[in-house]
């Protein structure tokens, strides 16, 4: 279990995340949203240790967050962020190995590389697994990370803007893989999103942040109303209901 307790952070003396506190559903996809500054991906960063907290506590199974061994936390808890540039030529399964370091090291097992070609497979990358990564195209490159994720085999995954910079069909297939995730690989998701209607069609729950503070944080149905998305963005909205989902439009 992973709760989030009264977390503030500061830069330059303006408070960005202000007495943060809300507990992830085990088991379920929650996206992080709110204005650009809401401090949401802050609190994603704090979460996973990527960003120090200035006060508060994230507990994770009971221990502060901060105790935990890094060895022993990333075979628990894996985080995707928006830039991941790296300098090496490295071809896709290179990469997906990566996943296995907290586990194995440099020295893949038999059971490490039996792993790696699961999560090839799942990510439907086996024709492209001797490409180097900066060959590929956006979205396949962002399964290409994916894969090294599901290769480090955690509870909980933390994904930071999935979609930036994805066109709407890479974009949408992305968030797909988020929902398999956690339905048919029973994972925690967390996630940074802007797009509010990938976050209601594709989420359990939401948590719209505003100012630094948790606004909302309940089931998709309960924030994406008229009353609570107007507030949050300071927009009109009207929401529609597609497939029984609620999904909105603002002018």
């Amino acid at each position: 279990m992973m709760q989030v307790r009264e977390l503030t952070k500061q830069y330059d003396g303006k408070v960005v995340v202000d007495g943060v506190t809300f507990q992830i559903p085990k088991g379920k996809v929650t996206s992080l949203i709110g204005p650009n500054g809401a401090g949401k991906s802050t609190v994603l960063n704090m979460i996973s240790r990527l960003v120090a907290r200035d006060s508060g506590l994230v507990d994770f199974d009971g221990k502060d967050i901060g105790k935990w061994k890094s060895k022993e936390l990333s075979k628990r808890l894996a985080i995707l962020t928006q830039t991941n540039n790296i300098q090496m030529k490295l071809t896709v399964r290179e990469l997906v190995a990566f996943g296995r370091f907290p586990y194995s090291g440099s020295h893949t097992t038999a059971e490490d590389e039996a792993i790696i070609d699961r999560a090839i497979a799942y990510m439907e990358l086996e024709d492209f697994q001797d490409r180097f990564i900066d060959e590929l195209s956006g979205g396949q490159r962002q399964r290409a990370y994916i894969a090294m994720v599901i290769a480090q085999d955690t509870e909980y995954i933390l994904l930071d803007e999935p979609t930036n910079n994805l066109d709407i069909y890479h974009a949408t297939n992305m968030m797909k893989i988020v929902r398999r995730l956690c339905d048919e690989l029973d994972k925690t998701v967390i996630l940074v999103l802007h797009e509010i209607n990938y976050a209601a069609f594709y989420s359990d729950y939401i948590c719209a942040f505003k100012d630094g503070k948790i606004a909302k944080f309940a089931p998709v149905k309960e924030v994406m109303t008229k009353e609570v998305l107007s507030q949050i963005y300071q927009v009109d909205f009207e929401i529609l209901n597609i497939q029984g989902k609620p999904l909105s439009i603002y002018y």
